[in-house]
């Protein structure tokens, strides 16, 4: 029994990051409706979780960055000197 419990919580958990994942503008909606349906109905911490993080830059679904910091620059490569 709580091999299937396990089971199905994998499988729904998979189901939704591959929504965000292919959906990513219907996911946006989706989770947003669902928090605020859940603010209106006084439960604030489901609310918070399900909210979904504010889209920033080209609008999302592009492959860029949604956070403001520059990534980080990889050092040179340099050539080995032997003696």
């Amino acid at each position: 029994m709580i091999e299937v419990l396990i089971v199905a919580a994998l499988v729904i958990w998979s189901a939704v990051v591959v929504f965000k994942k292919v959906f990513p503008k219907t996911a946006y909606a989706f989770f947003l409706s669902l928090s605020n349906v859940a603010q209106k109905q006084g439960w604030t911490a489901v609310a918070k979780r399900l909210k979904p993080a504010m889209v920033a830059g080209c609008g999302g679904s592009c492959g860029c960055s949604a956070s403001d910091t520059p990534a980080e620059k990889k050092p040179e490569v340099q050539a080995v000197k032997w003696k």
